[in-house]
């Protein structure tokens, strides 16, 4: 696999905000979807979208699945998506993007919201697709989702082949401390985490809102950054001590050697958001499950490719080849882009 950034989108900062903002996501009509909501095991709920799709030629139990998991405060209608669901429709494959609890438009019931270490909700929701799809089932992490998904595979082991044929983790902070330290810094503080902070502290307002006495208001209403959001909301209500105690026991980077599934975990180097010295080294992984795919350029979920103003495909359409190729879901899904 290859990836070379385009000369007019040079660094990683415009790499990363020029794809999110401007460049194309899908190459047939925006994609539709199916919504479903599913009662979760603790009384709560969580809202799965399903690729719509007309004059499909097999039922969608028998197609392959890509399912894809968004990042921080995404939704099925991030850029990438969008894109990974446009990749799916092209090959005829059905595709589902569930949300984690709270992203679909709908605060969810329950004193809890989600995280990057989320790994018993990912399986949940892998086994409950699992139960109702006969054909190949592959799924893809974004950012936060991609960490969730490979600490649920390390997590289980050998069990992970009974709910995924194959998972990949796209410019996921699989070291959170780090990520986490580098989001907090300089322009990433002034930009990414202003827009992160602006509709996290919103919703943690509503769901105290729900659940009076849940955290300490104050303290929330004082937090600059994400390592103070999460001391006060993320960390206590998902059961860590606090921020370096979730940083910490929700990374996946240690547990990567525990992955007994085929795995692809993809980091652009000049990634804002997850310095390349923290990515995993080959000799850290230990098995041969496990792909490191780590280019130069790409920014974080960019990977723009083409004429201006670009298209977001490029990374979809190599991570998508991959996943096809290892889950054995044949070869024209992992043939090459037709985009270039």
């Amino acid at each position: 696999m290859k990836y070379v950034a385009p000369r007019w989108l040079p660094g990683g900062q415009l790499q990363t905000i020029w794809p999110a903002l401007y460049s194309r996501r899908v190459f047939g009509p925006r994609p539709v979807y199916r919504r479903e909501r599913w009662d979760t095991p603790d009384g709560d709920f969580v809202d799965v979208d399903f690729l719509l799709e007309e004059g499909a030629t097999a039922p969608a139990a028998l197609r392959p699945l890509l399912v894809v998991f968004h990042g921080l405060e995404g939704s099925s209608r991030s850029h990438y998506c969008e894109a990974f669901a446009d990749w799916a429709r092209e090959r005829g494959w059905a595709c589902a993007l569930p949300h984690f609890r709270g992203c679909s438009g709908e605060i969810n019931l329950a004193p809890r919201a989600y995280h990057s270490g989320d790994h018993a909700e990912i399986g949940w929701m892998l086994q409950r697709l699992r139960a109702s799809h006969q054909g190949p089932l592959v799924a893809v992490g974004v950012s936060l989702g991609g960490n969730a998904l490979l600490r649920w595979a390390a997590e289980v082991g050998e069990d992970a082949a009974r709910s995924a044929d194959a998972v990949a983790a796209v410019c996921s902070p699989v070291d959170l401390a780090a990520g986490g330290h580098a989001i907090g810094r300089g322009f990433n503080r002034q930009v990414y985490t202003r827009m992160f902070m602006r509709t996290l502290v919103p919703k943690a307002l509503r769901k105290l809102a729900q659940h009076p006495g849940l955290f300490d208001r104050q303290a929330l209403m004082a937090a600059r950054d994400l390592y103070a959001f999460d001391n006060v909301f993320t960390a206590p209500l998902h059961g860590f001590r606090n921020t370096e105690d979730y940083w910490q026991r929700a990374s996946a980077k240690p547990l990567l050697h525990h992955i007994r599934v085929p795995a692809l975990v993809v980091n652009a180097r000049n990634d804002p958001f997850v310095p390349a010295a923290s990515l995993p080294l080959p000799h850290e992984v230990r098995n041969g499950f496990v792909t490191l795919w780590q280019p130069p350029h790409g920014g974080h979920v960019g990977f723009a490719h083409g004429r201006l103003p670009g298209h977001v495909r490029a990374m979809p359409d190599a991570v998508g080849g991959w996943l096809a190729e290892h889950a054995g879901a044949g070869t024209r899904a992992g043939a090459q882009s037709p985009h270039g």
